[in-house]
């Protein structure tokens, strides 16, 4: 019976604190909208980092809610999306792909990262380089997709060319995004390590 008390309690603090992770990283996601540097239709923000480690902390499901989360209240006009943006509306316009393909994208960087996840709380650095070589596989391919489907949004969208959607909506972009991976796989090892040392004195 203890055993099982034990098991609710586990049960009950793993969903408590990826409840209150996935309201961060939602919040994140909102500030690093407004963090944008424009230099074309589609503007360097940091929103997409915060969308990349939501997936290394939380897993495909939980980083889905949070990137849910995000998208809702954006919806309902809180002005969170690129440039204070707010509503339905920011959607349904050519770069509109780029925030549809958050969501799928989280998913696959969890799923991805979860695949090293024997890794993630094992101190050694054998085990934190092979945890690494998952994460940083995750964002990669997350990144590729969200510029699948936002550059072939923005070009029928636009009426671009291949060349020019590519020139235009990915590779402006694609140096701060070597940037943001690389920052975002050297931060998941420390806040990794923050939590478990956090459940270990629970």
């Amino acid at each position: 019976m203890n055993e099982n008390i034990g098991e609710e309690n586990a049960f009950s603090f793993t969903q408590i604190r990826n409840m209150v992770l996935g309201a961060l990283m939602a919040a994140l996601m909102a500030v690093g909208a407004y963090i944008a540097i424009p230099i074309g239709p589609v503007p360097i923000v940091l929103q997409n980092m915060f969308v990349m480690l939501a997936g290394l902390i939380l897993g495909p499901w939980w980083g889905a809610a949070s990137v849910g989360i995000y998208m809702l209240a954006g919806i309902l006009g809180m002005p969170v999306f690129s440039g204070g943006g707010a509503g339905l509306v920011q959607f349904m316009g050519p770069t509109g792909g780029y925030l549809f393909a958050y969501l799928p994208a989280v998913v696959l960087i969890g799923l991805i990262s979860g695949l090293g996840k024997k890794y993630h709380h094992n101190p050694a650095a054998g085990a934190v380089t092979k945890a690494m070589v998952y994460d940083v596989l995750a964002m990669v391919l997350g990144s590729a997709l969200v510029y699948a489907i936002g550059v072939s949004r923005l070009k029928s969208m636009a009426g671009f060319s291949w060349g020019k959607a590519w020139a235009v909506g990915m590779a402006p972009f694609l140096l701060g995004d070597v940037i943001k991976i690389a920052a975002n796989a050297s931060l998941i090892v420390g806040i990794r390590n923050m939590l478990r040392r956090f459940k270990s004195d629970e």
